[in-house]
């Protein structure tokens, strides 16, 4: 597989080699090892999710708490979405910014969302299946949104997929500027601290 720094620092972009022959296609979707050497520690699993969506929803932005936060490993098992990694540190070089990465069941690529980064998605077919594996289970007093309309952070949408479909939840989360003055965002140094006390913890592993 190949492996891609994303321009957000901490979020990576994961294409398979795919083994097509007469009876179909075999590929790895993930590998332990070869995550950990690009980021700097593996993913500690706890967790797997999955979700199905008409074209046209938006999941997301969500993010949780740090520490310890909440690593994604997202791909597609059917369907197709636009996946959006989103710099919410505050602090960061790249705080706001965002990168788009399309996964589908043709390339099947992955990302890697690293902890307290913030991740959405739209739809772009109906029943598209999105697989997460995560490094924390779902604890709702951790887990925070900010909503994906945001103009500051001002995702860009295909517009063939019309007007985007959000849950209640997502619609009436804070802008990007209100959940930074409630105190709710990851800072940059708390994930850098976070994170490098994962990449000591691996490294001392040998």
């Amino acid at each position: 597989m190949q492996i891609r720094e994303l321009s957000i620092g901490g979020a990576f972009e994961i294409t398979p080699r795919q083994f097509p022959d007469d009876r179909g296609t075999f590929w790895e979707w993930y590998r332990f090892g070869a995550l950990a050497e690009a980021v700097g520690h593996p993913l500690d699993l706890r967790q797997g999710n999955g979700s199905v969506s008409r074209r046209g929803v938006v999941r997301g932005i969500h993010f949780a708490d740090v520490p310890p936060s909440q690593a994604k490993y997202v791909t597609v098992t059917s369907g197709a979405v636009i996946d959006y990694v989103i710099d919410i540190r505050v602090g960061s070089p790249t705080f706001g910014e965002w990168e788009a990465v399309r996964l589908d069941a043709v390339d099947r690529r992955a990302v890697y969302i690293g902890e307290g980064l913030g991740h959405a998605f739209v739809s772009l077919e109906d029943d598209s299946t999105v697989t997460y594996l995560v490094s924390e289970v779902f604890n709702p007093g951790r887990e925070h949104g900010v909503t994906p309309l945001d103009a500051t952070v001002a995702l860009e949408f295909p517009d063939e997929i019309g007007e985007p479909l959000l849950s209640p939840k997502d619609l009436d989360a804070p802008t990007l500027l209100e959940a930074e003055a409630a105190g709710l965002l990851p800072t940059w140094r708390s994930a850098r601290d976070f994170t490098d006390s994962l990449d000591a913890r691996w490294s001392a592993r040998g």
